[in-house]
């Protein structure tokens, strides 16, 4: 099931039916608080969500999605018809996988959905469970602990996470992390690398040490504690 979160109704329209005729179960809804009623009372596979609602606004219910542990890994696209890089930066910083500006097509909507559903249902789900100090990360179950204790992340910090375990002592930069982690290749004066790999490192605690700044690089999975 696919939430469409769009104001115009005509917009709305459009891709909820771009979607069925796809094969894709969507509904849509024309403001934030009938979507966050529905979405209490069921998780979908992806939300596609425009900035601009009456009410709760889209970044806002970005914002309170990534705070919740039920919602935190829900893939979400944003849309919206302001192109300022403002935007864009602000929704990629606060989680959102993806970023649509209006006016786009209905197939481009469609292959950005197929894509983000791809990549966060997890490549590899036959993959064996990686460990790396005291972290343990299940790519199947799509479960990360900590001293066994699970912590929750968002769908960018476990795809973060999972690449770092893939390739522990390898030094990535911050385009190469964009590009394998948003698949866009913005090189502009976003902090949306460091903003997640700052919450990765909360959220993993004293483990969070594993994860190396690489002066005048990026970040590296390193040495254990």
């Amino acid at each position: 099931m696919i939430f469409c979160v769009e104001d115009d109704a005509s917009i709305r329209d459009i891709e909820v039916y771009a979607l069925h005729s796809t094969g894709f179960q969507a509904r849509g809804f024309a403001d934030g608080e009938s979507f966050w009623k529905a979405l209490e009372q069921e998780l979908p596979s992806l939300v596609v969500l425009d900035v601009m609602l009456p009410g709760i606004d889209g970044v806002t219910l970005l914002r309170r999605m990534r705070s919740t542990p039920r919602t935190a890994q829900l893939p979400v696209i944003m849309a919206t018809a302001r192109g300022a890089e403002y935007d864009k930066v602000q929704s990629l910083d606060l989680g959102a996988d993806y970023y649509l500006t209006k006016p786009f097509g209905v197939m481009e909507l469609v292959s950005c959905v197929r894509a983000v559903l791809r990549r966060c249902a997890s490549d590899s789900q036959q993959a064996a469970p990686l460990e790396f100090g005291k972290i343990v990360l299940d790519p199947q179950a799509r479960v990360v602990t900590v001293n066994g204790a699970k912590v929750t992340l968002t769908c960018k910090e476990f795809e973060l996470l999972y690449l770092f375990l893939k390739h522990p002592q390898r030094a990535f930069t911050r385009e190469e992390l964009l590009q394998e982690i948003w698949e866009t290749e913005y090189y502009g004066e976003t902090r949306t690398v460091d903003m997640h790999i700052r919450t990765l490192r909360q959220k993993l605690g004293a483990c969070g040490a594993y994860i190396e700044t690489v002066r005048n690089v990026g970040y590296r999975l390193g040495g254990q504690t």
